[in-house]
């Protein structure tokens, strides 16, 4: 077959734009042209969205979008966009909401039909070259959507405009629990809603494999973030058992990269055995910033070298030359899901030699494979026993698998690697700001430091508009694009948090407090507590979606509430600490009712119930004294370091703490300090009086 000449698409940036810009569709960017081509025509409007690393994307690209016949048709009676949903993920939230609406489920890739104003009046995920799995063929999809259009286009128009009304009104959190609270009068707080929150949780638990649920499991590293806290604070063993459970079930299953480290967006079964490939960088993040808890709370070899490979994985797989992280790495290679990470026993022989038995009893390598024909890697044995059953030393059996590991990976990096979507987001880029901050904390490592402050470099360098408060939300190619929207400065703000604490420059709180307040400006809903996910400027979206829900990543409503409180306390703006509680406070019949869909809501309710320890460190030797505290975990605490005497007002928590000599440690609960210690041990012990029993 020939290659098809370039369509619109070959301009773009987008990976997952790119692969689609030699199809025969005629696809075009979301843009002014194209909507204006579809008013022009008057014909009815395909998005097509999907993301470079989806698995059925490529399936249905290479079924119906290569296809010259299909092609044709689709050319002829719609206008085709092409979306990437990691560019824009406003609109894929947006229009995932209207197929959920019709179809009562998504999924991409996500197919949609618009009339030439936009608004949505069909859609689905991936449709069959024939009609198969109870779904009809693509090209009768096309046949049909075309009929309406031209002989009962008065039935799509009401079906839009009656679905848009259906979107706006799911949109609005009016008819929530919203109490408006002003600060320091009626509190929302209650242990008794944490206890039902944990038992929530605790209820739909995975007792056997781990998770929440059933297959397919995704990671929820909110939840277990959850139970680890509450474990921690309540001395509940319980909650402390399922999280480290579930992790370790994580770390040791095929969904983890056992040569490499790095973990996939989620197992399709319930033994985290078979991944769906792609690994994204925000659910390595993620995994990162979790793990760092639960190595803070149990000093688990297996959770503190998961840290490390993971955090390897992505500085020598993800990360661009310059700084900053690439988004994500295909779960294809060669067409075909999972070729690049399995292996065939006979392989293992013979690359490994003398040591492919013990290898193959550590990994569950078999002869027939555990999928499909071949291995995924994974551990079902606990080391210390294997190491016993082949009479050996346990550290002796780590050093050889750890050689045969090497070989197997040298022997995988010549396969054809998956594609990498060379995208740079500000979103993911500042999810994992978080997790080296945490990094540095948990492991003392200042090579996790560096890294963190050479990230937000790149990210100051490279995103920022004129002024440096304004974002972009992509980079690629020294370009950056698309506004950023309200997770980019979410996460932002909370990974500048985190970088004061482990370096102690205040600078990186004030960058903290500007982005705050533009985000106020522009991303707040004026009608309740929430914010919106698109900046008030935005003009190509019909509805400003709310977003509440934790779904791949933490909610930015959620974090901003955190980040509203925390800031609130720094600069005394009690304003904005009443806001960050309004905000819980809207949400609190879900996190209560449904704590695995709104799991860092539940978080920050249970931080704040229990009451946040306001740490200040001035004085001689603050650099040991800072590394320590943030060596312990403290989840419920705001902390500041300084040996410079600070004079903004507006830092109550800093003000007149400078005294010669030291250190002095402050222990302080709604701006009420007790008197400084100089000694960890005098500290800690405070802090365990202030804590509730």
């Amino acid at each position: 077959m020939k290659k098809s000449s370039a369509n619109a698409l070959i301009k773009e940036s987008s990976p997952y734009l790119l692969q689609h810009a030699y199809n025969p569709v005629q696809w075009y960017p979301w843009g002014a042209e194209a909507l204006a081509i579809a008013e022009e025509k008057d014909l009815p409007i395909l998005v097509s969205i999907g993301y470079s690393a989806c698995h059925w994307c490529h399936v249905m690209e290479r079924e119906s979008f290569e296809d010259e016949a299909v092609a044709a048709y689709m050319n002829l009676h719609f206008i085709n966009i092409k979306i990437d949903r990691e560019e824009r993920p406003d609109l894929d939230h947006f229009y995932m909401d209207a197929v959920q609406a019709i179809n009562g489920s998504g999924g991409w890739p996500l197919n949609v039909f618009l009339t030439p104003s936009k608004k949505p009046f069909y859609g689905g995920t991936y449709f069959p070259p024939k009609k198969a799995f109870n779904r009809p063929s693509w090209l009768e999809v096309l046949a049909s959507i075309s009929e309406i259009w031209n002989n009962k286009r008065q039935d799509a128009e009401t079906q839009a405009e009656t679905l848009l009304a259906h979107l706006r009104q799911g949109n609005a959190f009016t008819s929530l629990n919203k109490l408006n609270v002003p600060f320091g009068e009626e509190s929302i707080y209650s242990l008794e809603n944490c206890k039902k929150i944990t038992k929530k949780l605790l209820e739909s638990a995975e007792l056997q494999e781990g998770g929440f649920g059933k297959a397919p499991k995704f990671l929820q590293t909110p939840s277990i973030q959850y139970l680890l806290q509450y474990a921690h604070l309540f001395n509940d063993d319980a909650c402390l058992q399922h999280a480290t459970f579930t992790l370790k079930k994580m770390l040791r299953g095929g969904i983890y990269d056992q040569l490499q480290g790095g973990i996939s967006r989620y197992s399709t079964d319930n033994e985290w055995l078979v991944p769906h490939f792609e690994k994204m960088l925000y659910d390595n993040a993620l995994l990162v910033n979790v793990l760092c808890d639960a190595w803070q709370i149990t000093a688990n070899p297996l959770f503190k070298n998961a840290i490390r490979t993971t955090l390897h994985f992505l500085e020598t797989v993800l990360k661009h030359p310059q700084g900053g992280y690439y988004t994500a790495i295909d779960a294809d290679s060669e067409g075909i899901e999972g070729k690049y990470y399995v292996w065939s026993k006979m392989e293992i022989l013979e690359l490994l030699g003398k040591n492919a038995e013990l290898f193959c009893s550590y990994y569950n390598v078999t002869e027939d494979g555990n999928w499909e024909g071949d291995n995924i890697l994974n551990i079902i044995r606990e080391p210390e026993d294997l190491a016993s059953e082949y009479g050996m030393d346990e550290k002796k059996m780590e050093e050889i698998i750890n050689k045969c590991r090497h070989i197997l990976l040298q022997e995988r990096n010549k396969r054809i690697a998956p594609q990498l979507d060379d995208k740079i987001l500000l979103n993911g880029n500042a999810l994992l700001l978080t997790a080296f901050c945490k990094a540095y904390a948990s492991l003392q490592d200042n090579a996790y430091k560096s890294a963190a402050e050479e990230l937000y470099a790149f990210i100051k360098e490279n995103f920022s508009y004129a002024g440096g408060i304004e974002m972009a939300h992509s980079y690629k190619n020294g370009q950056k694009k698309i506004h950023a929207f309200l997770d980019d400065y979410a996460y932002l703000i909370e990974g500048l948090i985190l970088l004061q604490e482990i370096t102690g420059n205040q600078v990186y709180l004030a960058k903290a407090r500007e982005h705050t307040v533009y985000v106020l400006n522009k991303f707040e809903d004026t009608t309740n507590p929430l914010m919106f996910y698109t900046a008030v400027d935005q003009q190509d979206i019909l509805v400003r979606k709310v977003e509440v829900f934790d779904g791949a990543t933490p909610s930015a409503n959620a974090v901003m509430a955190k980040n509203l409180i925390y800031i609130g306390i720094v600069f005394d703006k009690t304003d904005w600490i009443s806001k960050g509680e309004n905000m819980l406070s809207v949400l609190t019949t879900a996190f209560i009712n449904h704590p695995t869909s709104f799991a860092v809501w539940a978080s920050c309710y249970l931080l704040q119930t229990v009451g946040i320890n306001e740490i200040v460190v001035t004085g001689n030797f603050v650099d040991t004294i800072l590394k320590e505290i943030i060596g312990k975990f403290i989840p419920n605490k705001i902390l500041q370091s300084t040996v410079e005497k600070v004079e903004l007002d507006s830092m109550p928590l800093l003000k007149n703490k400078l005294s010669k000599g030291g250190p002095h440690i402050y222990l302080c609960k709604n701006y009420s300090c007790q008197a400084p210690v100089n000694d960890m041990t005098t500290f800690l012990h405070s802090i365990k009086k202030l804590s509730i029993k």
